[in-house]
């Protein structure tokens, strides 16, 4: 089980508080994320051909940020989302210029297994990840050997990769058959370019 704070994992480091956000705020954050934020749904290239993405994004960010074939433009954050923001960055000690939201519907939608390893966020990347809504599983395995890690991730928790993580470990948010209600997770990071 991850504790509260500070874990060092084989390889990388992990940051939780399952108590970042109280109950009433956490649920506040979610109305106003799911009601204000722009939400798409992307294509993505996969396995050579491209499909949509099983959950709705956004992106905020003074760059440009591009993954799986896919680029999202630069669009200032709205001021009301400053204050977490700015939260999330106190927690972490570290300032971020971008945040990548991530909407699951239900349990059919998901995220497979990656790592957030894209060059323009640098050598070790700090991710910082909040969760609002349904408490989903997050999987982290490592590249090599297989060493596996499960977390459930309730509403109003906080958890930050760092170090060497992205290059060692990947991580997904499973699909699954059981009834559940929506996820939003925003995952805060600094990029330090624009995709070439």
């Amino acid at each position: 089980m991850l504790a509260n704070g500070a874990n060092t994992l084989r390889d990388g480091r992990l940051y939780w508080y399952p108590d970042f956000l109280a109950p009433a705020e956490a649920e506040t954050w979610q109305q106003r994320l799911t009601e204000q934020i722009p939400w798409r749904q992307q294509a993505i290239r996969l396995f050579g051909r491209w499909v949509d993405q099983p959950r709705l994004v956004a992106w905020f960010g003074t760059l440009d940020y591009r993954y799986s074939g896919l680029t999202l433009s630069a669009c200032p954050p709205p001021d009301w989302l400053k204050p977490l923001w700015q939260a999330c960055e106190q927690q972490a000690g570290r300032r971020f210029n971008g945040l990548l939201l991530n909407r699951y519907r239900d349990g059919q939608d998901g995220m497979g297994w990656h790592a957030d390893d894209e060059p323009e966020l640098g050598r070790d990347p700090v991710i910082a990840s909040l969760s609002l809504g349904q408490t989903r599983r997050f999987l982290l395995k490592h590249k090599d050997g297989g060493e596996r890690l499960a977390l459930a991730l309730p509403a109003g928790s906080l958890l930050v990769m760092a170090g060497a993580l992205q290059h060692h470990w990947l991580h997904a948010l499973p699909k699954t058959r059981r009834p559940c209600a929506e996820r939003i997770n925003l995952t805060f990071r600094y990029l330090y370019s624009s995709p070439a």
